[in-house]
């Protein structure tokens, strides 16, 4: 059985790593080295002139974060995966590979506050621009696509809107206009959406949350799907179409054709910007990848249950998750998240801002941190912690009001995690 054909869970357990060459050890070493013993100066100089793959300078490639990419890229139906050190620096990267100054990206304003301002507070200074957005209508997107555009920007599941992005749509107003689909899968993982399957081309990560899943550590992943032609518009990728002086003038888009993307990010831009991560974090999210699928289908059903006990809570507003009926994208997540929808969710509750920090300061089980996707229960208020450094007006054109609160749910039974919310929200309309 080749391995395009095996199941999620045989290929998280059997993709990337299979035995140490030296010892023969079953379980994947931490090569914790920064330099590798070349075979010659022949060989030395091979490697640098990419003339054959292999190990320089752990900033490069490392066998430990190799194997734990090459997983990773296997789960996602990729042509390449590569490991960064925090999922703001795998969108940094990503964006240095294509674009440069006067050209710019089609992004959904109600992403992730933290990549808005990565465009809007340094992207901006080097001349590239961010062209806002409400991705849920295609046709917005498709309009705000010009010449200088070199791609466009959304999440699967948006956060922390909880809007489900329509692939397809997207992928066919991106590709009428010859830019690639970029998504950030952070809140699905590959185990309930491949993004790469309904037309994306990059896919994006904070590996710090699913992937990880234990709150141990920071990190990111780009994976190239491999399906965006760079050769078709060497105006617009001149770093992957056109001879790379850098590299004694290789075409990345000929040499490693359908891997381009990866092979640029790893090669030139990684080299340069320097945003890897440690082999011991990679040899963390590697182990965690191993349990991905199993952690998800438990992140989803306590997810659907904590949503139906919220929305039907007299002391709730709204509830926003897509596994709900309610939810008014409800029929795209039946498409794209036919597995679940994870374990993320916004709500609101009656007395605005006042009662909502009441219920999160009276929360005993469910923790109160600045961060998503752990095994353990979590709770936020993103107008003044996430979002924080957005406008008042930002915050509002994406629809997140100031009362929203943003639960992360985890692996508890969910029955203490609703009794949990059932004390809290007591507690609050009190």
């Amino acid at each position: 059985m080749t391995d395009k054909k095996r199941g999620f869970m045989t290929k998280a357990l059997h993709s990337g790593w299979e035995s140490d060459p030296a010892t023969g050890a079953s379980g994947l070493p931490i090569y914790a080295t920064s330099a590798y013993q070349f075979k010659d100066s022949a060989q030395a100089a091979s490697l640098f002139n990419l003339e054959e793959d292999g190990f320089i300078y752990s900033r490069l490639a490392n066998p430990t974060v190799k194997a734990y990419e090459d997983t990773l890229n296997a789960l996602e139906g990729g042509a390449g995966a590569v490991a960064l050190a925090s999922g703001q620096a795998a969108f940094a990267h990503l964006i240095t590979a294509l674009c440069s100054a006067g050209s710019n990206l089609v992004i959904s304003r109600k992403v992730y506050g933290g990549t808005l301002t990565l465009m809007q507070n340094i992207f901006s200074r080097f001349g590239v621009e961010a062209i806002l957005v409400d991705s849920d209508h295609p046709c917005q997107v498709e309009q705000a696509i010009n010449d200088d555009t070199r791609g466009v920007i959304t999440e699967i599941i948006g956060n922390p809107m909880m809007n489900v992005a329509p692939l397809e749509a997207l992928a066919r107003a991106s590709h009428r206009h010859g830019v690639p689909l970029i998504i950030d899968n952070t809140f699905a993982t590959p185990a309930l959406c491949r993004p790469i399957e309904w037309g994306a081309d990059v896919v994006v990560y904070s590996t710090t949350k699913y992937i990880s899943g234990n709150g141990n550590l920071i990190g990111g992943a780009v994976v190239d799907g491999g399906n965006f032609n760079w050769s078709e518009y060497p105006e617009k990728y001149p770093g992957l179409a056109l001879p790379d002086p850098s590299y004694h003038d290789i075409v990345f888009a000929e040499k490693y054709g359908r891997a381009a993307l990866a092979a640029k990010l790893h090669c030139s831009v990684v080299r340069d910007m320097g945003g890897c991560p440690s082999a011991f974090d990679a040899y963390l999210l590697y182990l965690s990848l191993s349990t991905l699928g199993l952690r998800m289908k438990r992140h989803s059903e306590n997810g659907l249950a904590v949503a139906k006990f919220l929305e039907k809570h007299p002391q709730v507003e709204w509830v926003s998750y897509p596994g709900l009926e309610s939810h008014p994208q409800n029929d795209m997540a039946k498409v794209y998240l036919k597995d679940g929808c994870g374990g993320m969710m916004a709500f609101g509750v009656k007395g605005g801002v006042e009662a909502g920090r009441k219920l999160v300061d009276s929360l005993s089980l469910i923790g109160h941190m600045a961060n998503l996707g752990q095994t353990r229960t979590l709770i936020i208020h993103p107008a003044s912690t996430t979002h924080g450094q957005l406008s008042t007006e930002q915050r509002a054109k994406a629809g997140l009001s100031d009362g929203l609160l943003r639960l992360s749910v985890g692996l508890e039974d969910a029955e203490d995690i609703i009794a949990d919310l059932e004390q809290a929200l007591s507690a609050a309309g009190k």
